[in-house]
C-alpha cells in the first residue's frame, strides 16, 4: 500500500521529477526566485522571511533515486554581537541531497543508514526546503560581527565604543575589596 501524498504541488519547494522517469542519467535544470520560508537562520542573523532566494538546481535520476545540486543565494540580515548594530550580506550555499524512491529507502535502513537522514521522493515530487535549510543555516556565521576590529558596547554604560565621541571612553572603576582605603585618601589630614 503507497502512502498518500502530502506535498504541495504549488509550493515553491516542490519539485516534480515525473518527466525524469526512472531513467538514471536523465536530468533537468530548475532555476528559480522563491519567497524565503519563515525562520531561515539563528537568533542573530538569518534570511528575512519572503525575501527573495535564487534557486539553481541539477535534478538527476540515479539508481537510488533524484539527486539534486546546485546553490541557494540570498540575501542576510543580523545583529553585530558586540555592537548589536544591523548586518546585511549575501549568502550562497552549495547544496546537494538524494531523495531515495520509496521501495529504496527500505533497502537503505536495512544496509544501515539512519531513516532520519534519509530523503524520499513522494510520489513524483520532491520537498526541496528541508535540505535548503541544512545547507543554509549551517553556513550562517555563528558570531556575526559588523567588521572584525569591532570593539563592541562599553560593559558599564553600553556606550558604542567605535563612535568617535567614545575614543578613549573608559571608567574608573575600583575594587569593592580596597574601597575602604580610598575613604582614607578622601579625608583631610589633622595638623
Amino acid at each position: 500500500m503507497e502512502r498518500p501524498i502530502d506535498l504541495d504541488p504549488r509550493s515553491p519547494f516542490v519539485l516534480d521529477t515525473h518527466e525524469l522517469g526512472r531513467r538514471p542519467g536523465t536530468m533537468r535544470t530548475v532555476t528559480r526566485t522563491v519567497p524565503a520560508p519563515e525562520d531561515l537562520g539563528t537568533a542573530v542573523i538569518g534570511i528575512p522571511a519572503g525575501s527573495d532566494l535564487e534557486l539553481d538546481c541539477r535534478l538527476e535520476a540515479v539508481m537510488e533515486g533524484i539527486l539534486v545540486s546546485g546553490s541557494v543565494r540570498g540575501g542576510t540580515v543580523g545583529e553585530c554581537v558586540r555592537c548589536l548594530d544591523e548586518i546585511l550580506g549575501e549568502i550562497e550555499v552549495p547544496i546537494q541531497e538524494l531523495y531515495v524512491y520509496p521501495e529504496r529507502a527500505q533497502v537503505a535502513v536495512e544496509d544501515g543508514d539512519d531513516e532520519e537522514d534519509l530523503r524520499e521522493l513522494e510520489g513524483d515530487l520532491i520537498d526541496l526546503e528541508p535540505a535548503l535549510r541544512d545547507a543554509v543555516v549551517p553556513a550562517l556565521p555563528f558570531r556575526p560581527v559588523c567588521s572584525p576590529e569591532c570593539p563592541g558596547l562599553c560593559p558599564q554604560c553600553g556606550a558604542r565604543l567605535a563612535d568617535p565621541e567614545n575614543a578613549g571612553h573608559q571608567h574608573e572603576v575600583i575594587d569593592s575589596r580596597w574601597s575602604e582605603l580610598t575613604s582614607l585618601f578622601d579625608e583631610p589630614k589633622e595638623s
